[in-house]
């Protein structure tokens, strides 16, 4: 116990042993041991019927009529008196009453028990699809140890506020969105992003509540509120999700209320007109009108759509794909193109030194360690990614730079060493000598859609560095499942239409929009739709925004703007394009089993009325039909819980 306790943080403990303590896990399956319990007595009475006197008999059925149907029976009268309907659970009691009342309290314990075992199941099915975002929120410490004036103290996460510092050791969870104000260490995102290597954090470097800080202790200055975190997003997400239904839900709701009244009308009209027209016996009569009672109920139709779509919710959340909602899950599959930004979506959003070209009378190392030096002194994105190359090559940026100017839009010069330097655009170092050097190669990498950044050593140009904004790893095998599902591909992008053609023929997409503001996302969108009916967009941007929202289905990549997050209707955390591919595929496959689910259902009630019309139907098979029914459409809505 004590090698589990350290395992775990200090704030966590307390919630581990409250989800983990034993009357929790009981409570948990309440619904289910009241359904085994009633089976029990059920068996007992059906053992021992005629070996023990009738009060007992009676008394043991009526004990399992309500332990077993309690749970349903109050669902039931609370959803009556709320929405002032009647529903399934009313008419399944019904009918245990009716059963019971000429004499087949067996048979009536039976429908109570299966009925009971089948809400146990739907219960379990909804525990099943929050048990990712429960998990998620166990994750996020309670207390963080604010750090104000010198002294430190505990206080709840909800009490910080933007530009707190506060206080994070090796092994803790970081309990709140922010910057690093102070230290370096490894940073375990794997909750949130699901990717499985640490990455390393320093100064100024962003860090998300419900990560673990794996190595060193780090200061870190709040930066959002509790409530504005990319984890509570997360959790509002799926929250939302949940309580979200479907079209097809909606209409299986809107026909179960007029459903249910239709049922119970001719359930009277059968309790008293075939013993007239047809001349059976009242107690036929009565008889085959609680058989209907049971058999007509809609409980598999009903059951038919929301334990599937919870389930696909709950898969989807477990990989990586967050659906707002049963509604977009279901739309997914409905769409017929897709439109995807090009920065940030389909390539990484940041520039990736692709080329360099050095004068060969320089020394490689001696060149790049200036050139490292120098842009290190730049925060422009070219200068990071010129910094970076340098340091992955293992060449130290520490040369002492003085008289350092940044000409903004151009480029920055410098003295080192006594010798004046000049990195940036052609113009700023000498058009004419920078678009010769290398026998032109300038003109090639240009046309291939690259930033290209030249330095001159007083006035003489000695070498040339290419960068590119690359795609994505996955982007290309992304593109291609998605086309293979029979989907049109769009980009559309800000970019001029040289870098976007390049970037689209890599990626091999069907056609691209370029130089494309805001708005004008918006007008394609619009464009898209009339010619395709149902588009997705996806995006990362705030430019994005207004996309997202126009088109049928808006996906958001995870590390993107707050307000595309909140935007979309779907989000893929792991910035993973091939998740869209497999987000249609659960849809498809939702819609297919829900289909399955629906036309199987209405078959065994259509069957079960016409066999009891004809007589040959008895309550007994008539109460495992329907709800062996309702077990089977609720066990193959299950089945989308595998991944």
């Amino acid at each position: 116990m004590s090698t589990l306790i350290k395992m775990i943080t200090n704030n966590e403990v307390d919630k581990y042993f409250e989800v983990n303590h034993p009357f929790t896990q009981i409570k948990n399956h309440m619904e289910l041991i009241a359904a085994l319990f009633s089976g029990i007595l059920i068996l007992i009475t059906w053992v021992f019927d005629g070996h023990m006197n009738e009060v007992t008999w009676i008394t043991l059925n009526i004990i399992a009529f309500i332990i077993g149907g309690f749970a349903k029976a109050k669902e039931g009268m609370e959803e009556t008196i709320e929405n002032k309907e009647l529903n399934v659970e009313m008419l399944m009691i019904f009918a245990a009453i009716g059963a019971a009342s000429i004499g087949y309290w067996t048979e009536g314990a039976i429908l109570i028990f299966i009925f009971a075992i089948s809400g146990a199941l739907e219960t379990y099915t909804i525990n099943k699809s929050e048990r990712e975002i429960t998990s998620l929120m166990k994750l996020q410490p309670d207390t963080a140890l604010r750090i104000s004036n010198g002294t430190e103290e505990y206080i709840e996460v909800a009490e910080l506020n933007v530009g707190d510092h506060i206080l994070v050791k090796p092994g803790e969870r970081i309990p709140a969105d922010g910057m690093i104000y102070e230290g370096n260490t490894s940073i375990d995102e794997s909750t949130l992003t699901g990717e499985p290597f640490p990455i390393s954090k320093q100064n100024s470097n962003h860090v998300f509540a419900g990560t673990v800080n794996l190595n060193g202790s780090i200061i870190v200055e709040i930066t959002k509120a509790n409530e504005d975190s990319l984890f509570q997003k997360i959790i509002q997400l799926v929250q939302s999700a949940h309580s979200e239904k479907s079209p097809s839900q909606l209409f299986i709701d809107k026909f179960e209320n007029n459903y249910v009244k239709i049922v119970l009308a001719v359930v009277l009209l059968m309790m008293f007109l075939p013993h007239y027209l047809l001349g059976w016996s009242w107690t036929e009569t009565i008889y085959r009108a609680m058989i209907l009672l049971v058999v007509a109920s809609p409980c598999a139709l009903v059951a038919s759509i929301m334990p599937a779509t919870l389930s696909a919710i709950s898969t989807g959340a477990k990989n990586g794909v967050l659906f707002k909602g049963g509604v977009h899950l279901e739309n997914l599959s409905q769409v017929k193109a897709i439109a995807f930004d090009k920065t940030g979506t389909l390539t990484n959003g940041e520039p990736e030194v692709t080329d360099v070209y050095l004068n060969p009378t320089s020394s490689e190392n001696e060149l790049l360690s200036i050139i490292g030096s120098m842009e290190k002194q730049s925060n422009h994105p070219l200068a990071q990614a010129i910094v970076d190359y340098c340091t992955s090559k293992g060449i130290p940026c520490n040369r002492e730079v003085a008289k350092m100017e940044d000409t903004s839009g151009q480029g920055i010069s410098a003295t080192v060493d006594g010798t004046n330097w000049k990195i940036g655009k052609d113009a700023f170092v000498g058009e004419k000598e920078a678009r010769s050097f290398h026998n032109g190669i300038a003109n090639q990498l240009s046309k291939q859609a690259k930033t290209l950044v030249f330095i001159a050593k007083e006035t003489e140009i000695v070498g040339l560095i290419a960068l590119k904004d690359s795609l994505r790893k996955d982007t290309i095998e992304a593109i291609k499942t998605i086309q293979q599902a029979g989907i049109y591909t769009i980009m559309l992008t800000g970019d001029n239409k040289t870098t976007a053609n390049t970037i689209s023929e890599e990626a091999h997409i069907d056609e691209v929009i370029a130089n494309c503001m805001p708005e004008d996302k918006v007008n394609q969108i619009k464009h898209l739709r009339e010619k395709y009916k149902n588009v997705a967009m996806i995006g990362d941007g705030i430019n994005d925004a207004p996309a997202l929202a126009t088109a049928n289905v808006g996906i958001a990549m995870g590390g993107g703007t707050d307000v595309a997050l909140e935007t979309a209707d779907i989000v893929l955390m792991k910035n993973d394009l091939l998740k869209v591919a497999k987000a249609i595929a659960l849809s498809n496959r939702m819609n297919k089993i829900i289909k399955q689910n629906i036309i199987f259902s209405i078959i065994v009630i259509l069957a079960l009325i016409a066999t009891n019309f004809s007589q040959a139907l008895d309550l007994p098979l008539g109460v495992i039909g329907h709800e062996g029914s309702t077990i089977l459409v609720i066990l193959n809505g299950l089945r989308l819980l595998k991944s």
